[in-house]
């Protein structure tokens, strides 16, 4: 274990020295069921293996598990700091949903849409959440109209905090045009990605390489937007886009493109089979920093959908009257 670079990493998100010791502890424990490996030496079954014993044990606690997933990010296990953001994302969007639903039609019908939908045990896989999507959908579009359970699946259920957009909406302030803004947005992404791509860090979940920077540089809709009359197009980068750029099957593309921990894993699968319309809820994640800037709700259209057999993700929001 590389106790001391994990402690000082822990620091520079401002810990506590008593939060420092039981992170430090919850990957000691890790460590000592690993036999005669090393938690540097770890596989991605081995983890596995280990969140399901704390499952069973009923010691999965969210702390132990962020505590995990920091020292992996610390270390450079990308690909195990990467399943962690599989098994810990999404973890907010129910609840957020039900209480979008109740402000949005009323409590009643949030308690009928809700009745049995509850997520798995926190660490279990991430192939056991589909399930719970698809029957979220399946009550979604038997108790309202497509309009409305639209509106309920794009709000803001992952939290966002507006505040991660002030530098966006002093850029538009700044600009003398949506498209000069569009343009800077996406230009000051790419050079995010290069950042990330020289100090070899995970970009959220994405490992970033030469030619995803190339990838996203050449396409302005990825982390930016292009602008056609009134409405603004954009499309999700993928999940892991090194890998999709470098995948040739048609079905893999579209699990490589995925987000959603809700629902990628039936695309491999199969099973089951979740609604593209689910994907409404990743539209409300892409539209967050255009209401940001626009200081309103948009109305967001799903365009492409990996859920629909797509090879990416594609949306388009309307742009405000008056602000074209």
């Amino acid at each position: 274990m590389r106790e001391k670079e994990f402690r000082e990493y822990l620091r520079t998100r401002e810990q506590g020295e008593a939060q420092i010791e039981k992170a430090v502890e919850a990957v000691r424990d890790f460590e000592g069921e690993l036999g005669e490996k090393t938690v540097e030496s770890t596989t991605l079954d081995d983890l596995r293996g280990y969140l399901a014993r704390l499952v069973s044990r009923r010691e999965n606690s969210l702390d132990r598990l962020v505590a995990l997933a920091r020292y992996f990010y610390a270390t450079d296990r990308n690909d195990l700091y990467i399943y962690f953001t599989a098994v810990l994302g999404g973890r907010t969007v129910l609840p957020s949903i039900s209480a979008r639903l109740e402000s949005l039609v009323d409590e009643e019908t949030m308690r009928r849409v809700f009745d049995g939908v509850d997520m798995p045990p926190l660490g279990s896989p991430p192939e056991d959440v589909p399930y719970v999507t698809q029957r979220l959908m399946e009550r979604l579009q038997e108790e309202l109209t497509p309009e409305v359970y639209r509106r309920v699946l794009t709000g803001n259920h992952h939290r966002i905090p507006l505040e991660a957009f002030d530098g966006l909406k002093k850029l538009y302030e700044e600009s003398g045009s949506i498209d000069e803004f569009l343009k800077g947005m996406h230009e000051r992404a790419v050079a995010t990605l290069e950042e990330h791509l020289a100090e070899g860090k995970v970009w959220y979940e994405q490992e970033i390489t030469p030619r995803v920077v190339e990838f996203v540089g050449g396409n302005q809709e990825v982390l930016g937007g292009v602008r056609r009359g009134d409405r603004i197009y954009f499309t999700k980068i993928p999940y892991d886009p090194d890998a999709y750029l470098g995948e040739d099957d048609p079905l893999m593309k579209r699990y490589h493109a995925c987000h959603c921990p809700l629902a990628r894993s039936s695309i491999i699968t199969g099973e089951p089979e979740v609604s593209p319309e689910w994907c409404y809820c990743s539209g409300g994640y892409g539209k967050l920093p255009f209401e940001t800037v626009f200081g309103e709700e948009l109305e967001v259209e799903l365009l492409e959908s990996v859920l629909a057999g797509d090879p990416r993700c594609r949306f388009s929001v309307t742009i405000p009257e008056g602000k074209v």
